[in-house]
């Protein structure tokens, strides 16, 4: 078993007779040996600001190029208690760490204090753990494994995929492509603002539960749908008594399966068979 950690620190220094609104980027490479090349593996990364772009290939290595957006962003103005002064440009460090232990590659940035895009080659055989928080969406393509992937002000895009996903975002759409599904494996699709987009293999079998609050549902697959009884759930406590509705549309393709969850409050719901 072999661990490997490298760690990427730059400085950027922006002199004086630059413009406010300057902005600058600065890249960078790691490419990161597996313990056991040729065998399943897992690449988890969170940012608080910036996209993230996963692609499989026909590599044994994980290769992640990260781009730090430092600088001034434009449009933003000196405070009135400036006038007459200069503006010193102070550095802006761009951080980034990746540890691997046994085919895990666990990245680290520090994209809290500048947003950082990261576009990340994996062997197509992996597994994600991948969530933004604001300043970017997410994309993953040609992977085959277990996806979780997770964003708050962004899109989430799923291409030519494999295995099975967990995919939700609040503000922003999901449209997933797979070319194969797990058998049994159960998945989910949430949004709040934003439309749920899920093509699946004709010869899927799964059991869905759908629900939108403000939108309909379409698909092209032969769809035995039902709609379940309202369920209306009452609780009294301290005093307070709670009604909660639970109000799902339930439909089963090729006789039923695993459930897929698809939810969304403001937006549209599409299953279809992919091409």
């Amino acid at each position: 078993m072999r661990n490997v950690i490298k760690t990427v620190c730059l400085s950027v220094l922006f002199g004086a007779s630059l413009p406010a609104t300057a902005q600058t980027t600065t890249k960078e490479q790691l490419v990161v040996a597996l313990s056991n090349p040729g065998k399943p593996g897992l690449v988890s990364v969170r940012l608080v600001g910036g996209s993230i772009t996963v692609v499989g290939y026909n590599g044994k290595d994980v290769v992640i190029d990260a781009t730090s957006r430092t600088g001034r962003q434009s449009g933003r103005s000196a405070p009135a208690a400036a006038a007459g002064m200069k503006r010193i440009e102070t550095s802006n460090s761009f951080d980034l760490t990746a540890d691997e232990n046994n085919n895990e590659v666990s990245i680290k940035t520090n994209s809290w204090k500048n947003p950082i895009d990261l576009v990340i080659k994996v062997p197509q055989r992996f597994s994600l753990q991948v969530g933004t928080v604001q300043n970017g969406d997410i994309t993953v393509e040609n992977v085959a494994g277990e996806l979780e992937v997770s964003n708050v002000n962004g899109a989430i895009q799923l291409n030519q995929v494999s295995g099975s996903a967990v995919a939700n975002t609040v503000n922003g759409p999901i449209k997933a492509t797979f070319k194969n599904v797990t058998a049994g494996a159960p998945m989910a699709f949430s949004t709040v603002n934003g439309q749920v987009d899920v093509s699946l293999p004709s010869s899927s079998k799964a059991a869905l539960k759908l629900k939108s609050d403000h939108g309909e549902i379409y698909s092209d697959f032969d769809l035995v749908t039902e709609k379940s009884p309202t369920k209306v759930t009452r609780t009294n406590q301290g005093g307070m008594y709670r009604v909660s509705i639970d109000d799902w549309t339930y439909g089963k393709i090729n006789g039923g399966g695993a459930e897929i969850m698809m939810k969304t409050l403001h937006g549209n719901i599409y299953i279809r068979k992919a091409k």
